[in-house]
């Protein structure tokens, strides 16, 4: 008989190093290919954080697909994966960016800044004034800085009007908005514990992105999708 996983923030992360460890050429080229989309932000804020939002859901799919193909004699491909993941990891990233050009465009009418509002969706800051005579360490700052911003506005809108667990719910579960943000907070109230060292590493994580080692953003994307997959299989999953 199987032993069923604990609920802890150190199981989980144990568990996420696991799944990365059994399909790492894949892992890797899944986060250097969401390395390149991040930095679209800095010529599209409105694309940029489309395509982050979608490649961290989308990767929470890939992390059951690695999952599957590990443990199971699954017929699901790689593109299956993709395919099934997208539709809802596209509502969720044009949700989101509804929700931010809604707070800028207010910024920018509040301060009198109407001209900022189109930049929102096309500002190119690829210029020498950014580039040259610039360290790989402070390009690579700049350039990912807005996809760390990013990561935490999205967890900050899952946390408010959603839950850690909604989106792996309504796609594995086919649960509604409302199913899922109800049973997911209802899981996260319970391990408490879990879910705020989960929270706290992930944020500790991107000031250091933010600051120190900002080539590691594209990671920390990978591994926030695989933390998530392997949280909610926990909970929700595991006999």
């Amino acid at each position: 008989m199987t032993a069923v996983p604990s609920v802890t923030f150190g199981n989980w992360l144990k568990q996420a190093l696991v799944l990365i460890s059994r399909a790492p050429l894949l892992w890797t080229g899944c986060t250097l290919f969401i390395g390149l989309l991040l930095g679209i932000e800095r010529v599209s804020l409105a694309l940029g954080i489309f395509l982050a939002v979608t490649g961290l859901f989308v990767g929470v799919g890939l992390a059951k697909y690695i999952d599957m193909k590990a443990s199971t004699n699954t017929s699901l491909s790689f593109y299956r994966a993709i395919v099934k993941s997208l539709p809802l990891a596209i509502l969720a990233a044009g949700s989101l960016v509804i929700c931010w050009f809604a707070f800028r465009m207010t910024a920018n009418i509040y301060s009198g800044e109407l001209y900022k509002i189109g930049r929102f969706f096309f500002y190119w800051e690829l210029t020498a004034e950014h580039l040259n005579n610039k360290s790989t360490h402070q390009i690579a700052a700049w350039l990912y800085l807005p996809a760390i911003i990013t990561l935490f506005f999205t967890l900050l809108m899952l946390t408010t009007f959603a839950s850690w667990f909604s989106y792996p719910l309504m796609l594995f579960k086919n649960y509604t908005w409302s199913q899922a943000r109800q049973q997911g907070n209802e899981v996260s109230v319970k391990n408490q514990a879990a879910m705020y060292r989960l929270l706290a590493f992930i944020f500790a994580a991107a000031f250091i992105s933010a600051g120190a080692i900002p080539l590691l953003t594209p990671v920390l994307y990978m591994l926030v999708s695989t933390l998530m997959y392997v949280s909610y299989k926990t909970v929700f999953e595991s006999t």
